[in-house]
C-alpha cells in the first residue's frame, strides 16, 4: 500500500503542471506584437551623416560614430546596428569602402 500512495500523489501533481504550461504560452503570444520604429533607420542616418561630411576621402568609422552621437543617436547602445547598417550599405553599393576590409574604421 505504501507503494501505491506515492504513485497517486505524482499523477495528481502532473496535471497541475500541465495546466500551467498553456497559460504561459498564451501570454507569450500576446506579448509578441511588433512595434513600429519611431525614427529614421540606422542606414538612413549613416547616409545622411556621410553626405553631410565635406571630407574628400570619405568618413572613418570613428568620425561616423561622432556624427551620429552629435545627432542624438545612442552609438554605444546600438554599436552592432551601426556596424551592420554600414556593412549592408557597402554591400548594396550605396557606400564605397575606400581602403581596408570590413568596418575597421581606418
Amino acid at each position: 500500500m505504501s507503494e501505491t500512495a506515492p504513485a497517486v500523489a505524482v499523477t495528481a501533481a502532473a496535471p497541475a503542471v500541465a495546466s500551467k504550461a498553456p497559460a504561459k504560452k498564451a501570454k507569450k503570444a500576446g506579448a509578441a506584437k511588433a512595434r513600429k520604429a519611431s525614427g529614421p533607420s540606422v542606414t538612413e542616418l549613416i547616409t545622411k551623416a556621410v553626405a553631410a561630411s565635406k571630407e574628400r576621402k570619405g568618413v572613418s568609422l570613428a568620425a561616423l560614430k561622432k556624427a551620429l552621437a552629435a545627432g542624438g543617436y545612442d552609438v554605444e547602445k546600438n554599436n552592432s546596428r551601426v556596424k551592420l547598417g554600414l556593412k549592408s550599405l557597402v554591400s548594396k553599393g550605396t557606400l564605397v569602402h575606400t581602403k581596408g576590409i570590413g568596418a575597421s574604421g581606418s
